[in-house]
């Protein structure tokens, strides 16, 4: 008898001791998703850059993966949050530029079936935190959308320093900057409801401009700093460099919450079961090509503000993504297979073993077996698309290949793009309207593939030709 009795102890003592090393195969795992607005590629330590200051967006990379060829769909906001959540193009969704407060009040917003929508169904507690800015009519409020609490704002704009915010759906005044604001919402969330699976979407405002003001602590990481910044013909190097600094600035706020994110996990004992997923909506240029902001960017060669460059450039559209999965990704892990923001519904499913529902449309493939150290067969060419008919009017499509970009510019003649990535890695000679016949055949083979790629997403362009 007290044989089977130890025998009955040691097996549960073992158990435990299973369980312990390994907590994910014992509960679900935990999502933290962080997206920030407007933040490069070329904006973070471990991408490269030595003169911004983002340990703990680093420190994800280092415990997990990094990789160095993710795209956004579309070089502005709404367009590419909406694909973000849904894995459907821009024109699926009817979504195409940034949505003004009057698109919103007349009724435009995100109506296709979201990923925070799946979990829901699976039992996962969710909170969307920060911005929107896909709709702000009531059908299409984060709470019809899949998420069970919000607490942010529903427009695109707001103040990084007491910014008015829906808390427990109504307008609030807070109190103090919007990073630490949203990243004090999401830890409270998270401790609320640590026994249960849950996944937060937590999306930034900053680096958006105004970049500031900021806190100190955060601006006094630059007092000493002399950034690199390009060349813009006309424009003042120094006057650059200065709002380089505040945009890292805008940036070494968000990282200073992210690391207190981070750290509240480690003393909430979440750490080890809780995937962390850290991007961008779009790329950034400050400076390059000689403009500013993102797709929509403005000439700043000649020292002024000209008019909108509509453009869907590498730096546009290329954006950070880092993923610390433990247990899961070898920390370390540098991954440069191809990914796109299209991709993140069927990948955040992966991750957490959810089949996509069988009548849900959607894009894209899951990526998460690169994540687990497994291999994917190579990839096809990556699709994007935008329509800007704020500060302009541009019908752009986009064809990348790991080698060759082609944008072609509808309803307009003579601003096609051609690219060869390998050896022009700037974009800096199109090469479009080259003779050489070997260019010309990828032109068209590139052509055809995105003809084709319209036709498959039924592209409103096409009935318009």
């Amino acid at each position: 008898m007290w044989r089977r009795a130890v025998i009955a102890v040691l097996v549960l003592m073992t158990q435990r001791a299973i369980a312990q090393e390994k907590p994910s195969e014992s509960k679900s795992w935990n999502l933290i998703a962080i997206v920030t607005d407007d933040q490069a590629r070329w904006a973070m330590g471990a991408y490269g850059n030595r003169d911004i200051h983002t340990p703990h967006m680093d420190r994800i990379a280092r415990e997990g993966a990094l990789f160095t060829n993710a795209i956004a769909v579309c070089p502005v906001c709404s367009p590419s949050r909406a694909t973000y959540m849904t894995g459907l193009y821009p024109t699926e969704l009817g979504i195409t530029d940034f949505l003004r407060p009057q698109e919103e009040a007349q009724g435009l917003g995100l109506r296709a079936l979201t990923w925070p929508s799946v979990l829901q169904q699976h039992g996962y507690r969710t909170a969307m935190i920060g911005k929107w800015h896909l709709g702000a009519q009531p059908p299409f409020h984060p709470t019809r959308k899949g998420f069970d609490y919000f607490f942010g704002f529903l427009h695109g704009g707001n103040r990084p320093m007491n910014a008015v915010l829906e808390v427990d759906g109504r307008l609030q005044q807070t109190q103090g900057p919007l990073p630490d604001v949203l990243t004090d919402a999401a830890i409270g969330f998270i401790r609320r409801h640590r026994d249960e699976p849950f996944a937060v979407c937590l999306h930034f405002r900053a680096p958006h401009l105004p970049y500031g003001p900021v806190p100190e602590e955060d601006r006094a990481h630059y007092r000493n700093t002399d950034p690199q910044v390009p060349r813009v013909p006309g424009y003042p190097p120094q006057r650059l460099k200065q709002r380089t600094l505040a945009y890292y600035a805008s940036i070494s706020s968000v990282d200073r919450n992210v690391g207190r994110l981070l750290k509240a996990l480690d003393e909430l004992g979440l750490a080890q079961r809780t995937i962390v997923l850290f991007t961008s909506d779009h790329g950034y240029n400050e400076g390059r090509h000689n403009v500013n902001t993102k797709g929509n960017g403005v000439w700043i060669a000649g020292g002024v503000n000209g008019p909108t460059r509509p453009n869907m450039w590498e730096t546009s559209i290329t954006v950070p993504l880092v993923i610390r999965w433990p247990g899961v990704v070898k920390p370390g892990t540098v991954i440069d297979y191809p990914v796109s923001n299209l991709d993140m519904f069927r990948t955040v499913l992966g991750m957490l073993d959810i089949p996509v529902p069988k009548d849900c449309k959607v894009h894209g493939i899951d990526f998460s077996p690169l994540l687990r150290g497994e291999s994917l067969p190579p990839r096809g060419p990556l699709f994007g698309q935008y329509d800007l008919h704020n500060f302009g009017l541009a019908y752009m499509r986009m064809i990348r290949t790991d080698r060759w970009k082609l944008v072609k510019h509808f309803k307009c003649y003579g601003l096609d793009e051609l690219y060869d990535l390998k050896n022009d890695p700037g974009e800096r000679r199109n090469l479009y309207y080259s003779r050489r016949k070997e260019i010309q055949q990828v032109r068209q083979r590139l052509e055809q593939q995105l003809l084709d790629w319209m036709r498959r997403i039924n592209d409103p362009l096409l009935a318009q030709e």
